[in-house]
Order: C-alpha cells, then structure tokens, then sequence
C-alpha cells in the first residue's frame, strides 16, 4: 500500500536565494535586451516637421525682435530729445536766475530803499520824469523775468517726468529685445541640434526633401523680370529691387543690403524706391490700403502671411511673390499661395 507523505516545502532560506537569482536573471536579460536593440533613431520624416515648426517659431520671434528694436530706436531718440530740452531749459533757468540774483543784490547794496524814493531824492530833479519811467520799466521787467522765471521751472519739471516715463519705457522695451533675441537664438539651436540627431544618410535626405518642397514652390530656379508683367513707379522699382536681391541670405534681424529677414527685404526694396516702411510684418499688414484678393494682386503688393502676420512677401506677378524665407535659406521666389495669406495691401 502506498504511503501519501506529504512533499518536502523548500527552506525560507533556499526560496530567499532561488528569488534573487531569478531576479537577477531578469534584470541581466534586460541589459541584454536593452544592447542588443537600441531605441530607435528620430524619424527624419518627424525631424523635418519639428524644424520647419521651429523656424516658422523663430521667424515668429524675429518679428518680435524687430518689433522690439524699432520702438527702442524710437525710445531713444524721443530720450535724446527731451534730454536736449532739459539741458537748453536748464541753461535758461541759470540766465534768469542769475539776472534776478543781480537785482537781489542791487536792492542790498541800496539799502531795500524804494527806486523811486531814490530818485526823489536825487540831486537832478530835472531828469526826475525821465528816470521814473525808467523805473518802471525796470521793474516791470523785472516782474516778468520772475513770471518767466517759474514758467520755466514749471517747463523744466514736466521735462523732466517725461524723460523718466521715456527711460522706463526704453528699459522695458530692451528687456522685451534681449528676450526675443533669446528666443531666436533658442530656436534655431534647437533646429540644429535636431538635424545634428539625424545620421548623415538622413540629414542628406532631410535637406534634399526640403530643396525638392522650395523647387515646386518656386517653378523655376530663378525668375527673370523680363518674364514678369511689367510694373511701374515706385512699386515696380521696389520689385525690382527686391528681384535684385535673389540669393541673398536670410539673416535674422537684418535689413539689407546684402542680408535680409522677410520684413527687412521689404524695407529695404520700398525704401530705394523712395518709401519708408514699417520695421515688422505685423505693421506692414496694415499699411497702406487692403487688396480683396489674390486675383486682384499687383505687382509691389505686400502679401502677409499666417495668422499672427509674421511673414511677408513681394507680389511681382504671374501668381508669384519674392521673399526671404528663413534662417539657412536666401532670398527667392514663391508661389503666392503656397502659404496661408492672411492680407494683401498696396502700398
């Protein structure tokens, strides 16, 4: 007959030590694992889309930038001007109070004796009539330069507030400059470095898809102006100016002559023509009087870009528009609509 004894359960000890070497077991399996398949390398597909964000993000900032500038400049000139009002008041004030401190001290050595109780007392009654009215005039002069007097030092303080309204304006403004200055910087270093994760076979491809994206937006590698419709005055010399300047480098921030940002180039070509744009694509959006449509468009128009306007080109005809794309490219041609247009205005 069989015997049913119950089966002899490990020590706690020997399941403690079995545990461990399972676990360490894992855990080695795991460093084996994680070596022998790597994570998998960024997608160049996902790489580009993330570079084309952060250059349309730094071109955002760009503007900003310009933005930024274009009221520092202006800060310090009005500061330049006040300050120039300031010293000139400041001089005055010295003039005045120096011809009062001349009377003061007349009237001392005197004795404070009224002027015309000396003069009847003068040895010359005869030219007592002719004195007294010199008197008068005296002291009615008097009596304005102390009038002028405090309405200049009234001038003076008013001045004086404005320049410290400006001053603090010009400092927050630069710090709103050095921030988006940054911002720019962070962006186009963060585009970099994605391109710089991408092994060379892709980054090779990534720059090629993108020549391929700028070909078919262009049509053509450079257009002529001999095949556009013509145009004349002041927006056909700003168009050809700016055709002038295909293949010029983007640079952030710069307004010609042989680098441009997208708003700098549109600066730049009106301001040979003769016309003073604004600094950024933003203020060029509202400059001048709006065109309907793109079916309207004429050649020198100004073609504002994405809904925050922070892109600008140059309408030149045949649906096509010159403008400076982006850090790492130049100054070309596109389709007009190959971008979300958000206005269209005639300078």
């Amino acid at each position: 007959m069989a015997s049913h004894r119950r089966p002899k359960q490990p020590s706690r000890a020997r399941v403690s030590v079995l545990t461990a070497a399972a676990a360490t077991a894992v855990a080695l399996s795991a460093q084996v694992a994680a070596h022998a398949a790597p994570s998998p390398s960024p997608k160049k597909d996902d790489v580009k889309a993330q570079i084309d964000q952060l250059n349309e993000e730094a071109e955002q900032a760009t503007e900003r930038y310009n933005g930024a500038k274009e009221r520092a400049d202006q800060l310090r000139r009005q500061a330049d001007q006040i300050q120039d009002q300031v010293a000139r008041g400041q001089e005055q004030m010295t003039q005045l109070q120096s011809g009062l401190a001349e009377v003061a001290g007349e009237q001392y050595r005197t004795g404070g004796i009224d002027p015309s109780v000396q003069l009847m007392l003068t040895s010359d009654p005869s030219g007592y009539l002719d004195k007294a009215s010199s008197v008068q005039q005296a002291s009615s002069s008097q009596a304005e330069a102390l009038k002028g007097l405090q309405d200049q030092q009234r001038r003076l303080d008013q001045q004086k507030v404005e320049a410290a309204a400006v001053l603090a304006s010009l400092d927050s403004t630069t710090k709103d400059l050095n921030q988006s200055k940054a911002e720019v910087g962070k962006k186009l270093k963060d585009a970099q470095d994605l391109l710089n994760s991408l092994s060379a076979a892709d980054r090779a491809a990534v720059k090629a898809a993108q020549q391929q994206a700028d070909r078919a937006s262009r049509g053509s590698e450079r257009t002529d102006l001999g095949s556009l419709p013509q145009a004349s005055g002041m927006a056909g010399a700003a168009v050809a100016n700016a055709m002038g300047k295909q293949g010029s480098p983007y640079v952030w921030g710069a307004t010609g002559p042989s680098t441009f940002d997208c708003s700098g180039l549109m600066v730049w070509a009106y301001g040979k023509a003769g016309v003073s744009l604004p600094r950024t694509s933003q203020a060029q959006g509202n400059y001048g009087t709006r065109v309907p449509s793109l079916a309207e468009a004429q050649p020198g128009d100004l073609i504002i870009y994405r809904p925050d306007r922070s892109h600008v080109g140059m309408y030149i005809g045949n649906g096509m528009v010159v403008h400076a794309p982006h850090t790492g490219d130049v100054v070309k041609v596109m389709k007009a609509d190959a971008m979300q247009i958000n206005a269209i205005r005639r300078v």
